[in-house]
């Protein structure tokens, strides 16, 4: 094995007991579910804000959360009848409201009274699904067909990325000037898609050999979502080009789906059996974590959607099924993030043991 290739296995293999043999019984579990609430569920997370929904009285209501149950702030505006928030960064969040009995992409700055309508003129309904530096992304639809959209904080800034030839798009995630989604390119299945702000901008990211495939997030000039090939759903990584897919569904499962992705983290949920279970990769298969395996028995299956690691934390929202309760509950995933001085501690330890082992030989 040359040097190169040992330093990689070792880094690897550092980072693979970091977060996946020992992390384990590192994680915390935070239930985010309103006691007063019939149900709810947590979509992303960012600058110690988590945003979701919850159900009460029969209704939908958007909302962010800080790190417990009882934070929860209701962005539900005045006279819409339901709304989901899905987004959040900078202390803004973005879903959908309904308005006059049609969804609207919304908008918010933290409060229901902050609430912008996104929806542009000619659009009959429409939805934001991300946001990131000042813009946000979406879908609007015209007519019939969905347009893949990105917004700067108005519904005038509106523009269409629907690429050419493409019959249907939507945008799911938005970073560093990079818009990632779907389209439909004339009456085919979904291809992943990736935008730099413009509709002629559009990259075809589906893998060779994949029937259809959605990219749901990106983060650093990287996409997550997922390529279904020979029938079952893999959830995928990418960098910018269909030549750099990586599979990431995990031995054993039978459908993967990759939602969100941070500093080479990606999260998730991988179907075993016939169940979901919550999970984190760190760029392969194989190293897979199943947040799952955390819960307590009653909750069946659970879902992961956001992510964020930010001063030496890693913080991950999702949901799990209470079969107990029979909901839907958010949930919070957390996990202190080794030091990188200790990674490299590690790493210089494994390394000296292999020149001893070179040595010897």
């Amino acid at each position: 094995m040359s040097r190169k290739n040992f330093v990689c296995f070792t880094a690897s293999l550092v980072l693979g007991t970091v977060f996946s043999t020992s992390a384990l019984a590192a994680w915390e579990v935070i239930y985010l579910q309103p006691a007063w609430s019939v149900g709810s569920y947590a979509v992303d997370v960012s600058g110690g804000q988590q945003v979701g929904s919850v159900w009460t009285a029969g209704l939908q209501r958007a909302g962010p959360w800080n790190g417990t149950a009882a934070s929860w702030v209701a962005l539900h505006p005045a006279g819409s009848t339901w709304s989901e928030a899905i987004g959040v960064y900078g202390g803004q969040q973005v879903g959908q409201a309904s308005i006059g009995g049609y969804s609207h992409a919304a908008l918010w700055g933290g409060t229901a009274e902050s609430f912008v309508d996104l929806n542009p003129a000619g659009s009959t309904y429409s939805g934001a699904r991300d946001i990131s530096g000042g813009e946000q992304v979406g879908f609007a639809f015209f007519g019939d067909r969905s347009r893949a959209s990105l917004w700067s904080g108005t519904a005038e800034s509106w523009v269409d990325l629907n690429p050419a030839g493409g019959t249907a798009s939507i945008a799911l995630g938005v970073s560093d000037g990079q818009q990632v989604g779907a389209a439909i390119i004339g009456w085919g299945g979904d291809n992943a898609s990736l935008w730099t702000g413009t509709a002629k901008s559009w990259v075809n990211l589906s893998p060779a050999g994949s029937t259809e495939s959605v990219a749901l997030g990106v983060s650093e000039g990287q996409q997550v979502g997922w390529a279904r090939i020979g029938g079952t759903d893999h959830a995928s990584v990418w960098s910018g080009t269909s030549e750099s897919w990586v599979d990431l569904s995990p031995i054993g499962s039978r459908g993967s789906y990759a939602r969100r992705g941070y500093h080479g983290q990606q999260v998730g949920h991988a179907i075993f059996g016939e169940h979901d279970h919550a999970g984190l990769w760190s760029g392969t298969a194989e190293s897979w974590v199943d947040l799952h395996s955390l819960l307590p028995g009653n909750y069946t299956h659970s879902g992961a959607s956001g992510i964020e690691v930010k001063d030496e934390h890693i913080w991950i929202a999702g949901y799990a099924y209470n079969s107990a309760a029979g909901r839907d509950e958010a949930i919070l995933w957390h996990n202190d993030v080794p030091e990188p001085s200790s990674l490299l501690a590690i790493g210089s330890s494994m390394l000296a043991l292999a020149g001893m082992v070179r040595r010897k030989r």
